[in-house]
């Protein structure tokens, strides 16, 4: 899922650095966003399912291998996938609603789902409503599964006697919570930044972060 998300964006952006061309074509924007959303999605979910996962080992170990049966992680991926399709879906309906979109240009070196529909001349509505919708269910409830396994997991390492089993139950979890943290903590920055201190520039680097980095 994140070589795929990174290359959705990457390889055509190298193209147009080495062509010094900053022009993609109308089906190609399209299907570069419903891609990028697609593993977007599946990075989101699945962010949240390994922080279930960490969650079940730390906080219910013995009924670890019953919990996370092979059956259950199937399930699990193959749900990550469907809301990524579902998703990438959704925006790839909405986006061509979008009639008159023709010479349009954006900040950002791939097509920002949430730029293009900025930039749309349809049913002010729709660009106002979708992207809210979509980040609640898509964003919003992932990032509070994540959160909450966490609270979790900190509840019952802080019941642990010594610092050594603590440290030793929580390493487990680190290379986890980093790509958690940049990954949403650019993304937020990004899509939840105040429209007075935003800078399309600023915008681009936190892009840069949480596509590539």
């Amino acid at each position: 899922a994140d070589i795929c998300f990174t290359s959705s964006t990457v390889p055509k952006m190298i193209v147009d650095i080495s062509t010094q061309s900053r022009v993609i074509s109308y089906g190609g924007c399209l299907t570069q966003m419903s891609l990028f959303i697609l593993f977007a999605c599946m990075d989101n979910t699945l962010l949240t399912v390994m922080a279930y996962d960490r969650f079940v080992a730390i906080c219910y170990p013995l009924h670890y291998a019953v919990i996370m049966s092979p059956c259950i992680c199937v399930f699990l991926l193959l749900l990550s996938v469907f809301l990524g399709l579902l998703n990438s879906l959704v925006h790839y309906l909405t986006t061509l609603q979008v009639t008159c979109f023709k010479d349009v240009e954006i900040a950002s070196f791939f097509c920002d789902p949430s730029q293009l529909l900025d930039r749309s001349c349809s049913d002010t509505l729709i660009k106002n409503i979708v992207p809210y919708v979509l980040g609640t269910l898509f964003g919003f409830f992932p990032m509070s599964g994540i959160i909450f396994s966490y609270y979790k997991i900190v509840s019952a390492l802080l019941k642990i006697p010594s610092s050594g089993g603590r440290y030793k139950a929580f390493s487990t979890c680190g290379s986890h919570l980093s790509v958690v943290c940049l990954f949403y903590g650019t993304g937020l920055g990004t899509y939840l930044g105040s429209l007075a201190s935003y800078s399309p520039r600023k915008g681009m680097v936190a892009s840069l972060m949480y596509t590539v980095v």
